[in-house]
């Protein structure tokens, strides 16, 4: 965990704050919004900068990884992460809002047995075309549709492009049905079971919602704001912030020469010269380079480097002609080329990419954090 003193002056005196840059993998209870969760966390560690990765309807429960200081700068990027869901359908209920908290405008007998049950939400899986429900926050022409919704106003949503990469089956009890979920980021689980219930003619909607994972993060390494106030005042709140580069494990990681760092810490490319070791060798990654040695980590080739830098539009452009054929660009999609870059004591960096048109490792988002390890 890394913690640093932030001095904050109301005038009469000078208080000191002490920060926390990390995760914590916050399991959200039912009645909490992810804005309340966010609010109540800034008041146990007495630190604004604070911010959640994906918001949860205050009805349903489960995974909200919470970024703090510096891996607030993963925000983003957690969001796009899949996400596991546990939804109970209730089929034989439509409601406006497509859960159970809404008004029921139709219902129907469930006649349709459990293969027509199981056999219909299979066909669900894959890259799928989805109205967002009225009941969102989406906007449309600068209005959230949740707010045109309670005047009585619906308007025209365009469908969106979504992917179900798997949906288990875990209990049938008809009318009710218990799935889990995993799928893309944008995927409402009220819409799919709307639609699901509308496929097998008698209607449905989500009767309740569980989160019970987000990329890595998992319901099971979960913790409640309860728990996290106890360890604070225990003076264990370590043991529950994780690392920024968790996010990241599914690259491999590369340590730096004291001339890598440097550069690093600049936010500019660097070369295989500059790396000290391969911390997790993957295959088909570059050979580790001469920057071992003294000699090597030492060498003074920031100057050639940042004539490397200025030429940006070359790798751009030698990048859009290597995805041509489509390859190239599905392999920086899925993050392929990507490094965990540390430093010369194992603190995390930033996030590079190897450029091999150009010889360069790139920056993609720099994380350097504000204070020293713990």
């Amino acid at each position: 965990m890394v913690q640093f003193v932030v001095e904050r002056d109301t005038g009469a005196h000078r208080i000191e704050e002490i920060g926390v840059d990390g995760i914590i993998n916050v399991y959200k209870e039912r009645g909490f919004t992810s804005h309340d969760v966010v609010a109540k966390l800034r008041g146990i560690l007495k630190q604004k900068k604070i911010g959640h990765t994906g918001t949860l309807d205050p009805e349903a429960e489960g995974v909200l990884p919470v970024c703090l200081g510096s891996a607030t700068k993963v925000c983003e990027l957690l969001t796009d992460h899949e996400k596991t869901y546990r939804a109970v359908l209730l089929l034989g209920k439509v409601t406006d809002t497509q859960d159970a908290t809404g008004t029921v405008t139709q219902e129907h007998p469930v006649t349709c047995g459990e293969e027509q049950v199981r056999a219909c939400i299979a066909s669900f899986v894959g890259t799928l075309w989805q109205v967002p429900p009225m009941y969102s926050a989406l906007k449309v022409n600068g209005q959230k549709l949740y707010e045109l919704a309670r005047k009585g106003i619906e308007v025209e949503r365009k469908a969106r492009q979504i992917t179900v990469r798997r949906i288990e089956v875990e209990k049938i009890e008809l009318p009710r049905v218990t799935i889990s979920v995993t799928c893309s980021k944008g995927t409402y689980i009220r819409t799919l079971c709307h639609d699901i219930g509308g496929a097998l003619g008698c209607g449905g909607c989500m009767e309740s919602l569980v989160r019970t994972a987000v990329g890595p993060f998992s319901a099971e390494h979960s913790v409640r704001l309860s728990e996290i106030e106890k360890k604070r005042d225990e003076g264990r709140l370590d043991e529950l912030v994780l690392g920024t580069d968790e996010v990241f494990r599914q690259y491999p990681a590369l340590q730096l020469t004291e001339a890598g760092e440097r550069l690093v810490r600049n936010g500019n490319p660097f070369e295989a010269d500059d790396r000290l070791a391969h911390v997790d060798e993957t295959e088909g990654t570059p050979t580790v380079g001469r920057g071992t040695s003294a000699e090597g980590a030492d060498k003074p080739h920031a100057d050639g480097l940042l004539e490397k830098a200025r030429r940006k539009e070359d790798v751009l452009a030698e990048d859009t002609r290597h995805t041509e054929d489509g390859s190239a660009g599905e392999n920086r999609q899925n993050g392929a080329g990507r490094y965990r870059v540390y430093d010369r004591r194992g603190r995390f960096l930033a996030i590079y990419e190897w450029k091999e048109a150009r010889g360069l490792y790139w920056p993609v988002k720099m994380f350097l954090g504000t204070g020293s390890v713990e």
